[in-house]
């Protein structure tokens, strides 16, 4: 082996040596930084929801005397049912129960088919003055809250006869349809033409096409909206109280109205019922709320 070789070899050596310390100190990962600010808003945003959820609990596993001691944030020793029985009885929780599911479950079916129609034929016929007009009028009807229409919807329901949970059904779902197409409309243009005109190649008509091929992509924009028109439905109380003339058929908010007047001082009775009542909101949403979040990341983006 002659010099040049080994000296070669040497520098090398020392090039290898010098940057194997430069390439471990480029991949280290870096450190991130705790926002603080915005970790304490988050803290006290929760806060603000966790302490009156564990007030509701606690109050409703407690007896009649813990509950009127005047300490709502004692942990229930010993825990007891009495609240939930009574309330049970009180507000005849299954049949309240089964008024409010029929109430929700006809809102979210027809809002989520009535709003997919609709943005649907908004956004593919958007160069026409009709359906685009159409899109305003009915953003502009998020404007308008039920309370100012309140007495005019009453008087039409009654001569019509759908002062029943019918009634409801059809009131709450007009309501719910304008933020509902604004949501499809966001979702549907960010679906590519070019999959409808394949489908109309191969033969597909426009009913087969929005069936087959539009309605199952919204599926998580359909999840978005079912889930805010369960919520407004589930926890109405003022449009099924003026509109249900029949208090065999009211809905579980309207039922609960009792503990603001004759039992008021039943606390541990109205917690429990009150529990009982928001528990299937609070189970919907956990479910879907990954579809919801997906459905609004994704219509927030074109293309």
């Amino acid at each position: 082996m002659t010099k040049q070789t080994t000296l070669a070899i040497e520098d090398s050596s020392h090039v290898e040596t010098a940057t194997v310390p430069n390439i471990r100190r480029r991949s280290a990962p870096a450190i991130e930084r705790v926002n603080w600010p915005a970790t304490t808003v988050l803290v006290l945003c929760a806060v603000t929801v966790l302490l009156p959820l564990y007030v509701t609990v606690s109050m409703a596993f407690k007896t009649q005397g813990q509950a009127v001691d005047g300490n709502a944030f004692s942990f229930p020793a010993p825990f007891s049912l009495d609240g939930f029985i009574q309330a049970w009885t009180l507000t005849n929780f299954p049949v309240g129960a089964a008024m409010s599911l029929l109430v929700t479950a006809g809102t979210v079916l027809a809002t989520i088919v009535l709003a997919a129609f609709a943005s649907y034929a908004i956004v593919r016929n958007w160069e026409r003055r009709l359906f685009r007009y159409s899109f305003f009028y009915l953003l502009g009807a998020m404007f308008i809250p039920f309370p100012v229409v309140a007495l005019p919807q009453i008087q039409l329901t009654g001569r019509l006869g759908l002062d029943n949970p019918f009634g409801v059904i059809l009131l709450a779902t007009m309501f719910q349809l304008s933020f509902s197409v604004l949501l499809f409309t966001a979702f549907l243009r960010s679906i590519p033409m070019e999959l409808e005109e394949s489908a109309r190649i191969d033969g597909a008509t426009t009913w087969q096409t929005f069936w087959k091929l539009i309605f199952p992509l919204l599926a998580p924009m359909s999840a978005t909206v079912g889930i805010f028109a369960f919520l407004y439905a589930w926890n109405d109380f003022m449009m099924p109280s003026l509109i249900i003339s029949d208090p065999a058929l009211q809905t579980l908010p309207v039922r609960q109205n009792l503990f603001q007047t004759q039992f008021s001082n039943n606390y541990h009775v109205s917690f429990a019922s009150y529990l009982m009542a928001m528990a299937p909101a609070i189970v919907a949403y956990l479910f879907t709320q990954r579809w919801v979040m997906a459905g609004v990341t994704q219509g927030a983006v074109k293309g």
